[in-house]
């Protein structure tokens, strides 16, 4: 039997990188997949290859996600597995950050993660079961130059995990983290190659992470093998953090 057979799964930012992986992976296993994400021609391409489910949903407006989360679940009877993969970066220094730059980060990558939690896991709960597993960073446990609206949003997250956990654990709804290092994106990969090199030179097995590996990450805490770790941030990084 697959590891996530007939589960519904919601994946956010689900067209692209460690999104599409995870989405990938997921349908390998069995899961009937509903991808959300603002990229419509991608979000559709990967949906009909997969033979999965896409829906445009900005995770920053709340009404969107009350509307689609509702679908699914008229749809299927229920939500199971949430992966809160969506995020951005506007990446400036302190000083040249405008208030709007970092608002739209914060949005998107703190409040789009509580908003999707607050609304699914009431689905969850009602079936006495889900997972819930949202996106963090490396960059979250030790800071970046550059990025104090991303790391803010990044580390936020590790704190809302384990409140949501604590919540949620008893009713049947698991919710942990994830925190990718350095992965082999298409946004990476396109950067240029001494800056490559800088970033590998900082991981211990010295590689980029593959988003694969990333989706096998949330694929094992999504799964029934899973089912005693709850309020967890898993770093998946090569060992940067050690």
């Amino acid at each position: 039997m697959k590891r996530l057979e007939n589960k519904i799964a919601i994946i956010t930012g689900g067209a692209s990188g460690i999104g599409k992986a995870t989405a990938e992976k997921f349908v390998q296993e069995g899961a009937k997949v509903i991808i959300w994400d603002l990229d419509e021609k991608r979000g559709n391409e990967l949906a009909i290859a997969l033979g999965a489910k896409f829906a445009k949903v900005n995770t920053s407006n709340y009404q969107e996600i009350e509307q689609a989360a509702k679908a699914v679940n008229d749809e299927f009877g229920r939500i199971d597995i949430l992966i809160n993969n969506a995020g951005i970066t506007r990446d400036s220094t302190v000083k040249k950050m405008t208030v709007e730059q970092w608002q739209q980060v914060i949005d998107v990558n703190l409040s789009g993660v509580f908003y999707c939690s607050k609304i699914i896991s009431e689905y969850m709960v009602a079936n006495g079961w889900g997972r819930i597993i949202n996106a963090s960073s490396v960059v979250g446990l030790y800071g970046n130059f550059g990025q104090a609206n991303y790391v803010a949003t990044k580390s936020g997250l590790m704190g809302m995990t384990k409140t949501f956990a604590r919540e949620f654990g008893r009713k049947g709804v698991t919710v942990n983290a994830i925190a990718p290092g350095f992965i082999s994106t298409e946004m990476v990969a396109a950067m240029p190659e001494e800056v490559l090199a800088g970033m590998k030179a900082k991981v211990p097995i010295g590689r980029l992470g593959e988003p694969k590996e990333i989706a096998n990450a949330y694929c094992f805490l999504a799964s029934d093998e899973a089912s005693y770790i709850n309020g967890h941030t898993l770093s998946v990084d090569g060992g940067m953090t050690v």
